[in-house]
C-alpha cells in the first residue's frame, strides 16, 4: 500500500464524458448523439499493465486492450472503440430509436484484453431521452431541460446542418479552438450584470436566461472566455430582447460584453470575434454569421479509478465502488467513520493512508470503519500534535485498490485526551 501511495501516477483512470440528453431517432433516421460520448484512459497504469503482460510472455496482439460501447439494450450492437496511439476515443455513431421506450438510459463500456482478461463493464451517468429541442418559450416548470449556473455544458457549431461540418469548442495548447474530433466541457457561471472583467469573479445561483451575463470556464484547464451575454438565435439573427430560460439543444450566440456587437465565432479551427450587423427595421435583432451560432447542451461524466495492486485480477474490477461522502460518528471508546456511496461489497476494506482499518459492511450504499489512533501514522504520538491528512481508499480482497478522491484529517489538539474525545475533521476531496 505504501508503494501504491508513493506511485499514484500508475492509477488506471477512465472517464466517460457525455451529454445529459440524447435526441430520439424516428423511423429509419439515425440522429447520432452530439457531442459524441468520449472515453478517456488516463494514468500510467494502462501502459504499465500492458508492459507487464508482455514481460510475462504475452504476445503484442493478446496484450491489446479491447473496448466496446453501447446504449444498454440488446437490440443495438455495441460499437468498437479504437484507442490505437491515443488515450481517448469518441463514439460517433451511437443513436437511440423510437422503438426504444426508455425515458432514460446509461451508456455501457465493456473492456477486456485480447487474451480474454476481463476488466468489466463501466457505466455512464443517466442520460435523458428527448424527442427534439423545444421551440416553445421555456418555463422553469421543466427544469430538467434548463441549464443551471455552475453546471457543465458543451458548445458545437454545425454549418448548414451538415453533420460532417460539426465543430466543438475545445481548449488545447492554452488556446480556445474549434475541434472536429474533441469537445470540451465548460462550466457556465451566471454573473451579476455589473460584474467587471477580472480573473476572480462572483457567481450567482439560478438558471441561465437569455440576456444573462455568463462566464465560460474550461473544466480541465480552468481557462476562461471574457464575460459574455448569451443571446437567443432565430435563423441568422440574435434576439436582443429574449429573456426566457436557455434550454437543451437551443441555438444561441455569445456577445462579448462591453463590445460593439462583437460575437464569439469560429472560422475553420480558429475562434474569432465577429461583428454582427444591426437590422435597420428590427432594432431588437442583430444579424450574425453561421459561425457565431452555437448549439448548447448540458454534459456529465462518470469517472472510475482503480489499481491492481497484486497484478492482473482474476475477476472484473467493476462495478467500481464510488464514495460520495464521509461522516464521523463519535460515541463509545472508538470513533467510527461512515462512508456513503454506491457499489459497496463485503469484500472491500477501508484504508486510511497505508493503514488498514476494521471495516463493517452494512449495505451497497453504506460502510463503517474504526478510525485508527494517530500513533498508527506517527510513531510515539499520544495525541494529534500537527495536522495529519490521509487518503481514503477501498481495497478488495484480491488486491484491487480503489481511490475515493477523499481525505481524512486528524486535527491538532492541545494535549493528551481520552480517546473518545479526540477532535477530528473530515476534508472532502473531489468526488
Amino acid at each position: 500500500m505504501r508503494n501504491y501511495i508513493r506511485h499514484r501516477e500508475y492509477d488506471m483512470r477512465m472517464i466517460i464524458l457525455h451529454a445529459k440528453v440524447a435526441q430520439k431517432s424516428y423511423g429509419n433516421e439515425k440522429r447520432f448523439f452530439c457531442p459524441p460520448p468520449c472515453i478517456y484512459l488516463l494514468g500510467g497504469g494502462w501502459k504499465q499493465r500492458q508492459e507487464r503482460m508482455l514481460s510475462e510472455g504475452a504476445s503484442e496482439q493478446s496484450s491489446q486492450l479491447c473496448a466496446f460501447i453501447g446504449i444498454g439494450n440488446s437490440e443495438q450492437e455495441m460499437q468498437r472503440l479504437d484507442f490505437t496511439n491515443r488515450n481517448y476515443c469518441a463514439a460517433k455513431t451511437l443513436f437511440i430509436s423510437d422503438s426504444d421506450k426508455r425515458k432514460h438510459f446509461m451508456l455501457s463500456v465493456k473492456m477486456f484484453y485480447a487474451n480474454a482478461e476481463d476488466l468489466g463493464v463501466f457505466h455512464s451517468r443517466r442520460i435523458k431521452v428527448i424527442s427534439k429541442p423545444s421551440k416553445k418559450k421555456q418555463s422553469l416548470k421543466n427544469t430538467d431541460l434548463c441549464i443551471a449556473s455552475g453546471t457543465k455544458v458543451a458548445l458545437f457549431n454545425r454549418l448548414r446542418s451538415q453533420t460532417v461540418s460539426t465543430r466543438y469548442l475545445h481548449v488545447e495548447g492554452n488556446s480556445f479552438h474549434a475541434s472536429s474530433s474533441q469537445w470540451g466541457a465548460f462550466t457556465i457561471h451566471l454573473l451579476d450584470d455589473e460584474e467587471s472583467e477580472t480573473e476572480e469573479f462572483t457567481v450567482r445561483d439560478g438558471y441561465i436566461h437569455y440576456g444573462s451575463t455568463v462566464k465560460l470556464v474550461c473544466s480541465d484547464t480552468r481557462m476562461a472566455l471574457p464575460r459574455l451575454i448569451i443571446r437567443k438565435v432565430d435563423k441568422q439573427t440574435a434576439l436582443l430582447d429574449a429573456d426566457d430560460p436557455v434550454s437543451q439543444l437551443h441555438k444561441c450566440a455569445f456577445h462579448l460584453k462591453d463590445t460593439d456587437r462583437m460575437y464569439l465565432c469560429l472560422a475553420q479551427e480558429r475562434i474569432i470575434q465577429y461583428e454582427a450587423k444591426p437590422c435597420p427595421k428590427e432594432p431588437n435583432k442583430e444579424t450574425i454569421s453561421d459561425g457565431a451560432s452555437w448549439t448548447i447542451i448540458s454534459t456529465d461524466q462518470a469517472e472510475y479509478t482503480f489499481f491492481e495492486g497484486m497484478g492482473p485480477a482474476d475477476s472484473p474490477v467493476t462495478p467500481v465502488p464510488i464514495v460520495h461522502s464521509l461522516n464521523l460518528d463519535g460515541g463509545g471508546d472508538v470513533a467510527m467513520l461512515e462512508l456513503t456511496g454506491e457499489n459497496f461489497k463485503p469484500s472491500y476494506t477501508v484504508w486510511l493512508g497505508d493503514v488498514e482499518t476494521e471495516t463493517i459492511y452494512r449495505c451497497e450504499e453504506c460502510m463503517l470503519c474504526v478510525v485508527p489512533d494517530i500513533s498508527a501514522f506517527k510513531e510515539g504520538w499520544q495525541w494529534v500534535e500537527q495536522p495529519k491528512q490521509v487518503e481514503v481508499s477501498l481495497v478488495r480482497t484480491d488486491g484491487v485498490i480503489y481511490a475515493t478522491g477523499l481525505t481524512f484529517t486528524y486535527t491538532p489538539e492541545p494535549g493528551p485526551r481520552p480517546r473518545d474525545s479526540i477532535i477530528r475533521s473530515i476534508v472532502h476531496g473531489n468526488v
